[in-house]
């Protein structure tokens, strides 16, 4: 009878069977924070990519500027991981001779970019495919 009065250890018990629950949730909830962090940087990066690309007409290395401009506004992200697709009005373009040959004023010059997000929790992928995405568009001048 004494033994099943004894209330020693349930503390300790009941925070191993809890702990790993919770410990799950708030790195589950760290990892989510910081792939919103990269999605809401990629997509300012592709804004300011589309709206580069837009004022680029005439000059000699539109693609090159729109790249380097998306990855110069995402320092946070691995600018080799971003995949940039660069189209004007549904023409995709991936040199800087293309691209100066078809960019038109008036035309919609988009700027799609992608990025790879990692929702990895204490081992174990939770999205093995997921990718960030963003597109913006803007009319070139």
């Amino acid at each position: 009878m004494r033994i099943l009065r004894d209330v020693r250890g349930v503390s300790a018990l009941e925070f191993a069977i809890l702990a790993p629950v919770f410990l799950t949730m708030a790195f589950g909830t760290l990892q989510f924070g910081i792939a919103m962090n990269h999605y809401m940087v990629l997509t300012n990066a592709a804004a300011k990519g589309a709206m580069t690309f837009a004022l680029s007409r005439g000059t000699s290395t539109p693609y090159a500027t729109t790249t380097t401009a998306i990855t110069s506004a995402a320092p946070s992200l691995a600018a080799g991981q971003i995949s940039i697709t660069v189209k004007v009005n549904g023409t995709a373009c991936a040199t800087d001779a293309a691209c100066s040959a078809i960019l038109v004023a008036g035309q919609s010059a988009q700027v799609k970019a992608t990025y790879p997000c990692d929702l990895t929790v204490m081992g174990v992928n939770y999205a093995p495919s997921c990718t960030l995405s963003a597109e913006t568009a803007q009319m070139v001048q």
